[in-house]
């Protein structure tokens, strides 16, 4: 499903930022596209910790066969040498572990998750052991929708400003509230068109 600020988006984007009105004429049909279970959002952004696009597509696609309806009980009889032999590291089976008895634990949360603000979401998940500021930044993005969400502690959002945008990294607090502020309200549009300079499929959670 297509965020439904991204038409306007675009058009916001596109009059702001040179560098990103050439990227979304780069990309004309293409859009981010939103997960709306957020169980499977969640452990994508597991999987996708700290390896390439192509690689956690690998993974995902291996793991969404083992059953592609996968519920947070299913997950939990699954036997760790099935999962590791998918591709997922020990430190990542028990966050996905943890992750599954979040859900079934708080599933009055869950169901009215999209009702909250992003503060208390936060706080929320932040405790659930495995999840930090980076998961949670691609859960609001590709999975709740929330159109303003700058990732700066992505490694690849950092790579693409510093190429595009001709910066030396790190890139310094200054310059990124400047171009957040720029960008607002369609931070996490600018992400996903940064994103899309660098990796040759889109990315998605």
């Amino acid at each position: 499903m297509k965020p439904k600020y991204w038409n306007k988006g675009k058009i916001y984007l596109s009059n702001k930022d040179k560098v990103l009105k050439n990227l979304i004429k780069n990309f004309p049909k293409e859009h981010m596209v939103l997960n709306s279970n957020y169980y499977h959002a969640l452990l994508n952004s597991i999987i996708g910790q700290q390896i390439s696009v192509s690689a956690a597509n690998a993974v995902k696609n291996r793991f969404f066969k083992l059953d592609k309806n996968m519920t947070p009980k299913k997950l939990l009889k699954i036997d760790i040498r099935t999962l590791k032999k998918i591709g997922l590291s020990r430190q990542k089976i028990q966050y996905i572990k943890n992750i599954s008895i979040f859900f079934i634990e708080n599933k009055k949360f869950i169901n009215k998750i999209d009702q909250y603000d992003e503060s208390l979401i936060r706080s929320k998940l932040i405790d659930i052991k495995g999840v930090g500021n980076w998961t949670i930044d691609m859960f609001l993005i590709f999975s709740l929708g929330h159109s303003n969400i700058a990732p700066r502690g992505d490694l690849g959002f950092n790579k693409a400003i510093s190429k595009l945008y001709k910066k030396k990294l790190p890139l310094n607090d200054k310059y990124l509230l400047k171009i957040f502020k720029l960008w607002t309200p369609y931070n996490s549009m600018a992400t996903w068109y940064l994103w899309r300079s660098l990796d040759p499929i889109p990315i998605s959670y």
